[in-house]
C-alpha cells in the first residue's frame, strides 16, 4: 500500500462506517493504532482536548471498554441494542504525505442512532489522521465535530 491513492483512503473511510453500521466493533478496533485517540470536542473549533472538557476523548483502553459493553450479553442498558446509520459525503483528502506515510481526511456526515422507539440524528464532520503501519492504513486520531455541539442532547451509545 505504499502507493496509496485518494480512492484507497476514501474506500478505507467508507469501510470504517460500514463496520460501525453493521456492529462489527471488534473489526473496527483493528483499524486503530495502538495509541489511537477518538476525540469529540465539546465546543465549536475547540483546540485543546486535554485542558478543556470534551464530549469524548477516548484512548484504546476506553474504546475497548466501550466495545466490550456494546458486545456484552449482560449490558442491560443495551437490550435491545442501539443501532446506527452513517450517511457520509464523499470524503476530502486534505493531506497525502507518502514519504511519511501520513494522511488527513475530512468527511461531513449525518449520523442516526436508534434504540427502541427513540431516534436522534447528528450532523457532524469527522477528521481522520491516518498512518501507514506494516503496509496497512490505521487510524491515529479521529476527531468528530458535532454541528450542534453546544446544544444539550442525550447519551451517544455508539460512535459517529
Amino acid at each position: 500500500m505504499s502507493n496509496l491513492t485518494k480512492d484507497d483512503l476514501i474506500d478505507f473511510l467508507y469501510e470504517e462506517v460500514r463496520m460501525l453500521d453493521e456492529s462489527r466493533f471488534d473489526e473496527w478496533l483493528k483499524l486503530w493504532c495502538k495509541d489511537g485517540i477518538y476525540w469529540m470536542p465539546l465546543d465549536y473549533r475547540q483546540e485543546d482536548p486535554i485542558h478543556e472538557t470534551s464530549l469524548m476523548y477516548e484512548d484504546q483502553f476506553m474504546l475497548r471498554l466501550r466495545v466490550d459493553r456494546l458486545n456484552g450479553a449482560r449490558t442491560f442498558s443495551q437490550k435491545p441494542k442501539s443501532r446506527c446509520h452513517h450517511v457520509i459525503q464523499r470524503p476530502f483528502v486534505d493531506e497525502m504525505d507518502h514519504e511519511a506515510g501520513r494522511y488527513v481526511t475530512k468527511t461531513q456526515m449525518h449520523y442516526v442512532e436508534t434504540r427502541m422507539d427513540e431516534q436522534f440524528m447528528l450532523a457532524c464532520t469527522a477528521q481522520h489522521h491516518l498512518v501507514l503501519e506494516d503496509g496497512a492504513l490505521r487510524i491515529e486520531r479521529k476527531r468528530v465535530d458535532l454541528l450542534n455541539c453546544d446544544a444539550p442532547f442525550g447519551n451517544i451509545q455508539l460512535l459517529p
